[in-house]
């Protein structure tokens, strides 16, 4: 016969409980993956990547721009040290013959009975003794004070000026190595949106790439051969043409690779005509040109902030250095804000 009594239930409590808790949480959450990721976070438009690419580029362009400055300051301080190490000791070896006289001075005084204290004060090693005791030498000629007191004042001078450079070497050293820590940023950044643009379809990739109507061909500009040109500026949009193709590198001025102002740089002084190494002082450097009357080799330059520069070829088109992953290459001065221009000669 069947029994009669009500099913018994089960009462959690305690631990129990807890662990019961969490097996069904530990369910959901499985349920919650398995599921479709119908609410999950929905991926950036492609107009959005360029836009983050864009934005990274042109910080890119920045750091680099200062880095170049850093450097090209570093060497010429570099230059000036040594310069400066080369005088001193010519300067030294002036003063070491200097000493030498006075040595024998002093030798002939000791031989005649006496070694008067000044000559032992006056040929210390310490430049700063030199000016100080110079005026003892009271047995020694006019001829060998002079000198003495001559080149110990140009010793503590140049030693002072090394110091100086050492110091200011020391500071842009430092500066540099924070700006390459801050390039290393940027590029990582730079690394992680263009693995944005690579989670994209070809098509939508080559719909946001600015100048893929010259990627076929990097060495074909169209209106190359329509805008009359001679001079100087044939000269620096010849080396410019047949540098096209070559990749983008940070910091570089050829001749395998460039990074903006490096091309540019490198291109008028194949003509004859130097320019500053950074965007900044390039921008300075020569006369400026108002948009609506740019001719063939003029400079232009993009961005608040200057940080970008191209040669100019007519015909509202460009060469440049672009950024890194393009290669130098035509394209359109309306793709970036332009900031001005200027005219070498």
């Amino acid at each position: 016969m069947a029994s009669h009594r009500k099913p018994r239930r089960t009462t959690l409590t305690g631990r129990a409980r807890r662990t019961a808790a969490t097996v069904v949480g530990a369910a959901a959450a499985s349920a919650t993956v398995l599921a479709p990721a119908g609410n999950a976070e929905p991926r950036p438009a492609p107009e959005q990547v360029r836009a983050q690419v864009d934005e990274l580029y042109q910080q890119a362009e920045q750091a680099t721009q200062r880095y170049d400055g850093a450097k090209e300051q570093t060497e010429a301080l570099q230059k000036q040290v040594t310069a400066l190490q080369d005088e001193v000791a010519r300067r030294a070896a002036a003063m070491d013959a200097t000493r030498e006289r006075l040595g024998e001075l002093a030798a002939e005084q000791y031989r005649g009975g006496g070694f008067p204290p000044g000559f032992q004060l006056a040929l210390s090693d310490d430049p700063q003794q030199f000016l100080q005791r110079a005026g003892m030498l009271d047995q020694a000629g006019a001829v060998e004070r002079g000198a003495l007191e001559e080149f110990g004042r140009q010793r503590l001078a140049l030693d002072t000026r090394t110091a100086q450079a050492r110091l200011r070497l020391a500071d842009l050293d430092a500066r540099q190595r924070e700006l390459a820590a801050e390039k290393a940023t940027v590029q990582d950044r730079l690394s992680r949106a263009q693995a944005l643009l690579a989670g994209l379809t070809a098509d939508q990739r080559g719909s946001l790439d600015r100048a893929s109507r010259d990627a076929s061909r990097p060495d074909l500009d169209p209106g190359a051969d329509t805008f009359a040109v001679s001079g100087r500026a044939a000269e620096a949009i010849a080396f410019a043409r047949a540098q096209l193709g070559k990749p983008y590198v940070w910091g570089a001025t050829g001749p395998g690779s460039y990074d903006c102002s490096g091309l540019v740089q490198a291109a008028w002084a194949a003509a004859g005509v130097g320019l500053p190494r950074t965007t900044y002082a390039q921008i300075d450097a020569a006369q400026r040109v108002p948009r609506d009357q740019l001719q063939p080799g003029d400079l232009v330059f993009f961005y608040s902030g200057v940080t970008h520069v191209g040669m100019y070829t007519g015909g509202g088109r460009m060469i440049h250095a672009p950024h890194p992953g393009a290669p130098v290459r035509y394209e359109s001065i309306d793709v970036m804000p332009f900031a001005g221009a200027v005219r070498p000669s």
